[in-house]
């Protein structure tokens, strides 16, 4: 294969794994970095060995960049992704695909209309703990799956990040912010969604940042911080999920658990790309941990990307897509609609799951 040439627009927090990774995969080439902050950028291409940092209308109106990876705010998602593609270029973005479904719909519209790629995070999915529950299933380890339940139970991100603000504003809360890697996993695992019932709630109506830098500041809550529902799948599997910033004094509960017909499998945190994956048959009173898959494990931001990268030059349909972000994205809004309205929410999109990552491949490499 050869190198894809690749540019990161927003160097934020996100964006050393990032940086770090796409040095990793032999596929990708970062040839440059742009901010808002031009001197954050320069910070980073010199961090990371990155060519060149400049601005956004710089690094868009690069003919050698192929793929823009989109690591903005939420809120600008969808004005880096519509202009990326406008430029001709293929993008991955950071979750949320978009704020809005019409901006989703927009972006997936514009790529379509210019036979140009769309790809999102999360990517943990690709990671070998998701990957061997998935094996697990497939295998039949557990029967049929008939149920799951799916728990994000924090106190929110006031008290450790230093820029708080926008989980809090329209676009974040618990479900805009850690429900793609929750939904994602589960329609791995699982396939798409067919309806939803939710119900959500907010705790406080203000929060106070206590993390250093902003320490002190007021924050009003624009947006739910308690997300409770069901989801169906197209399969018949039901879940039941909650993704919340109201929990104060902690949670035991585990992030993912999926019942079928002959047992019960734990799946690690979709927010990781590890382990431990266990399982326990009907009958069986111990837990089996079940060694992972070969692959990837640790933190390993961009794969998506690099796969992506491997997709172009393939032909094949790349895994972290565009349309699969898009039914998580209008999945997440499903809970909202469903608690406003008091009635289900009927999904009018749908995703083929993706193709598991073959094994026995050579480190960094994904064909």
């Amino acid at each position: 294969m050869n190198s894809v040439k690749v540019g990161i627009i927003g160097c934020g927090k996100i964006s050393d794994i990032y940086m770090e990774n796409c040095a990793r995969f032999g596929v990708l080439e970062l040839s440059a970095c742009a901010d808002l902050d031009l001197e954050r950028a320069k910070a980073q291409a010199a961090k990371y060995n990155i060519p060149r940092a400049c601005s956004a209308e710089e690094l868009l109106s690069d003919p050698d960049i192929s793929i823009i990876i989109n690591l903005t705010i939420p809120a600008a998602h969808a004005e880096i992704c519509l202009r990326a593609l406008e430029a001709g270029k293929h993008v991955y973005v950071e979750k949320p695909l978009a704020v809005t479904r019409e901006e989703g719909q927009r972006i997936l519209q514009a790529a379509a209309q210019r036979g140009l790629l769309v790809g999102s995070a999360p990517e943990t999915f690709l990671g070998a703990g998701i990957q061997t529950a998935l094996k697990l299933i497939e295998d039949g380890a557990i029967g049929r799956p008939v149920s799951a339940t799916a728990f994000m139970m924090s106190r929110g991100h006031e008290h450790w990040h230093p820029d708080p603000e926008f989980y809090y504003a329209h676009g974040g809360g618990p479900m805009f912010d850690m429900g793609p890697y929750y939904l994602t996993a589960l329609i791995q695992l699982l396939g798409p969604i067919s309806r939803i019932a939710g119900i959500t709630g907010m705790a406080l109506q203000e929060r106070t940042i206590s993390s250093e830098k902003k320490n002190g500041k007021k924050i009003p809550v624009e947006i739910p911080t308690h997300v409770a529902g069901t989801l169906e799948f197209d399969s018949g599997a039901i879940a039941s999920l909650i993704m919340s910033f109201d929990i104060f004094g902690g949670s035991s509960l585990p992030p993912i658990e999926i019942h079928g017909t002959d047992g019960t499998m734990l799946v690690p945190d979709p927010n990781t790309f590890g382990g431990p994956v266990k399982y326990r048959k009907l009958g069986e009173t111990e837990w089996t941990e079940v060694p992972l898959l070969a692959g990837y494990s640790e933190n390993t931001r961009g794969i998506g990307v690099a796969d992506m990268a491997y997709a172009l030059q393939s032909g094949r349909p790349h895994r972290a897509n565009g349309e699969m972000a898009y039914h998580v994205l209008e999945a997440m809004w499903g809970f909202h609609d469903s608690s406003d309205s008091g009635q289900y929410y009927q999904m009018q999109s749908t995703c083929i799951r993706p193709a598991p990552l073959p094994q026995e491949l050579q480190p960094y490499t994904l064909d």
